[in-house]
């Protein structure tokens, strides 16, 4: 079947869609449920690149009266079926912005951005210093604002911008703001968060909470900041997270539209393996919900399967928070790499303070930008009867195989990039017995990367290694996987190991276990002696019974003991 569909990526204008043809799965219905709920400020959050700057670019050309008497960028579509909507279309003054560029590493430049973010759009409405709307004192205002203006003033300049067009047009103001959560994250991951906090708290009370010039607000993002941080005042906040029932439909692509898009497109046959690749997104009731990024992507590329959505940026904060986690997250981290689930309590607001202390609150965050899905729910008691009453517990895994192999390159990465020394270099080490060069590449990794690859600002030195060796059991997965099964921290014999690794083939390989140690002064003298330590340990508590018990013969298991020192290591 020939591809009949004209795909743009990356066009996130709603007309210039329209006016070329272009592939497009009908989302207007959005604008017909927005409307009717009558909300004033709503905010949505979805995972990046989901449609939401074009579902915004969308409400302002139906509302805006820029585009009144563009019938034609509706017409065929579900919203212009019905007579009382097209009186609505063009027929209200709409402020549009976003923070999608307002990316900065320290609050100086985030300040000047979003300053700057504002002065533009003063810049686009110069029409009002025309004729006598504004007092000579307004014109002065609207003339200094400006890209770096006081954030004082700032704060408080859409506010007045909606008051003069208001006057202008006789009719209150539709506010659109896109992806308001950039800056914060930027704050988090560079560390000017108070500062931001206060500059932003003040933006969004101005603009949304003491407006008496706002119509609607409609504001979304990736994740819902807690009340407490920015949106302390604003309570006529409508909040609509993944999983709310409201606009289940209205961002990504359901099942329905993505398999009629492949019939379309002569990829009707893919219709199993782009499920497995591009399915598990969750909103509300819809339990298959696709990432329109990577669909429109894989019918451009004519059915190539690549992990186009997790490939297209923004991951720096996923990166960091994993990477610098506890050794809890790296180990959960690793069941999800095996295609494991896990239980945690998870909170719909984000506090981006607890993110390193508070591993639910990562894994909140991680659910909310779509790298984990919701399997499953259960009401506090469910699990272990400690759960506090009101509690919910999802049961969570990785929402795709295309969510799956980002996190096996971000994993390599660590290692590859911050080495020099290839990974996989240590692997076949370990896999033909050379303890020489397994000793050699353990010692460059520990030397160049023990002090940063872990450690989190505020991280305990006793807390490091065991955060070092989890993110070195990550790396083994990724590399070993499907050839090994491989399971840290379990009950084997009368103790616990560290990592054991269970081969698929026996015949052809060895099973392994390892234990990590550190060394203590007040307990050994030498590296050396902690090293057989190390070994008495393996042998003491009889961590090879769990392998002889399904039938691994003790001749095929290598045990060794990975020691440290400060940034030494030792492996024997």
């Amino acid at each position: 079947m020939e591809n009949n569909l004209l795909v743009n990526i990356g066009e996130q204008r709603f007309d210039r869609l329209m006016e070329q043809g272009r592939f497009y799965v009908d989302k207007t219905g959005f604008i017909k449920e927005w409307w009717e709920t009558g909300s004033t400020v709503t905010l949505i959050t979805r995972p990046r690149r989901f449609g939401k700057t074009l579902n915004m670019s969308m409400l302002e050309c139906f509302f805006s009266n820029k585009y009144a008497g563009r019938s034609d960028l509706f017409e065929g579509l579900s919203i212009w079926a019905e007579e009382k909507y097209r009186e609505l279309q063009g027929a209200f003054p709409v402020i549009y912005l976003t923070f999608a560029n307002v990316r900065a590493m320290n609050y100086m430049d985030m300040e000047y951005k979003l300053t700057k973010v504002i002065a533009d759009l003063f810049e686009q409405n110069r029409y009002l210093l025309k004729g006598d709307l504004l007092s000579s004192n307004e014109r002065e205002y609207y003339k200094g604002i400006k890209p770096g203006m006081e954030a004082r003033v700032a704060s408080d300049a859409v506010h007045s911008m909606a008051n003069f067009m208001q006057r202008y047009y006789g009719k209150d103001v539709i506010i659109l703001l896109d992806e308001y959560d950039t800056p914060m994250q930027e704050a988090w991951l560079n560390g000017y968060w108070d500062e931001a906090v206060f500059f932003l708290g003040d933006f969004f009370n101005s603009t949304f909470k003491t407006n008496r010039y706002l119509c609607r607000g409609m504001i979304t993002g990736i994740t819902r900041i807690s009340k407490e941080s920015i949106f302390s005042d604003l309570n006529n906040l409508d909040v609509i997270t993944a999983t709310s029932n409201e606009y289940a439909e209205a961002f990504g692509f359901t099942e329905e539209e993505v398999f009629k898009a492949l019939d379309a497109a002569g990829l009707g046959g893919e219709k199993g393996r782009v499920k497995e690749w591009y399915d598990g997104f969750n909103f509300g009731p819809y339990t298959d919900i696709y990432n329109p990024w990577s669909i429109a992507s894989f019918i451009r590329k004519k059915g190539k399967y690549e992990a186009y959505w997790v490939n297209t940026g923004g991951n720096g904060l996923i990166n960091s928070l994993v990477q610098r986690g506890s050794a809890g997250i790296k180990q959960t981290m690793e069941e999800l790499l095996q295609g494991k689930s896990f239980r945690a309590e998870i909170d719909g607001q984000i506090v981006f303070q607890q993110l390193e202390e508070d591993e639910n609150a990562v894994w909140s965050l991680l659910l909310a930008a779509g790298y984990l899905k919701a399997a499953g729910t259960e009401p506090a008691g469910c699990g272990n009867g400690t759960e506090p009453a009101g509690d919910v517990w999802y049961t969570l895994r990785l929402t795709n195989y295309e969510v799956q192999q980002m996190f096996r390159r971000m994993v390599k990465r660590w290692f590859n990039g911050s080495t020099k020394v290839p990974y996989n270099n240590f692997i076949r080490a370990l896999l033909i017995n050379d303890v020489d060069a397994m000793n050699e590449f353990m010692n460059t990794i520990a030397l160049r990367s023990f002090s940063s690859f872990d450690m989190a600002g505020g991280v305990s030195g006793d807390d490091a290694p065991e955060r070092f060796y989890h993110g070195f059991v990550l790396g083994m997965v990724v590399e070993l996987s499907g050839r090994y099964e491989i399971i840290s921290n379990r009950e084997s014999g009368f103790g616990r190991y560290d990592v054991m690794l269970k081969p698929a083939d026996r015949e052809r390989d060895y099973a392994y276990i390892i234990e990590f140690k550190v060394f203590r002064g007040y307990r050994e003298k030498t590296l050396e002696e902690t090293l057989a330590n190390a070994h008495a340990q393996i042998e003491e508590k009889q961590y090879e019974a769990g392998l002889i018990a399904e039938g691994v013969p003790s001749g095929r298991i290598r045990k060794y003991g990975f020691v440290f020192q400060g940034k030494r290591c030792l492996i024997g």
